[in-house]
């Protein structure tokens, strides 16, 4: 829990940002809360597994990267949707343009947070293939998600839910990252508490979410120095 007057604190105001350009979510943000003084602002990517743009998802995703924002990271969405992802090959040469995107972003990444839809005992299929792709990684200096924390989001979207948080566990620990110990599965109810902005109605769910936060900014800073 983090304390008013912290230097967290500022990411639970409700008030929209100032400069958002055209409505809806912020895709990329320098950081506008104060940071870590002595350290460089860390990189997070945000990465959506929804198929729809105005998705619970993207708005739960949009919720998260406003408050690492405001914490003093500098952020990036990306949607698999915009991104146009072909079914993954891993004996292929040839890479399009969304796929060159997704891996350079995260390769510079210092941290992950994933949304996908929640539904019939998983998730979709469109966030395994992105995931699948980073294995183009493994033989970068940091191979694939190393020494990243990553958060996870599910979003009921459907029936059958609860299976999206293990299935994008243990896909994040095949590839080195480190999920946060706080993996947020959101209601259908509590999605809609979420504005197209990104800012959160329900104290209950914004106080998960800042959990989420302090996990990972603390993180990222604590192996700031030693990557």
């Amino acid at each position: 829990m983090v304390r008013d007057g912290s230097p967290l604190a500022v990411r639970r105001s409700p008030s929209p940002p100032a400069d958002r350009g055209a409505p809806g979510l912020e895709r990329r943000t320098p950081g506008v809360g104060p940071g870590q003084a002595g350290r460089r602002r860390p990189l997070i990517v945000g990465l959506c597994g929804s198929s729809r743009p105005e998705s619970p998802t993207m708005r739960a995703l949009g919720a998260a990267t406003r408050m690492l924002a405001q914490a003093g990271a500098e952020t990036v969405m990306l949607s698999v949707t915009e991104l146009d992802l072909p079914p993954y090959q891993p004996d292929s040469d040839e890479r399009p343009p969304g796929v060159r995107r997704l891996v350079g972003e995260i390769s510079r990444a210092d941290g992950l947070v994933i949304a996908a839809p929640d539904y019939l005992g998983g998730t979709s299929g469109l966030i395994k293939n992105a995931l699948d792709y980073l294995w183009d990684l493994r033989d970068a200096p940091r191979p694939c998600l190393d020494a990243r924390p990553v958060g996870l989001l599910a979003c009921e979207e459907g029936s059958g839910v609860g299976g999206a948080l293990p299935a994008l566990r243990a896909t994040v620990h095949a590839l080195g990252g480190w999920p946060t110990p706080l993996g947020i599965r959101l209601t259908q109810q509590e999605c809609a508490t979420i504005d197209p902005y990104g800012a959160i109605a329900s104290p209950a769910v914004a106080d998960r979410f800042g959990t989420l936060t302090d996990q990972m900014m603390g993180f990222c800073y604590a192996w700031s120095h030693l990557i």
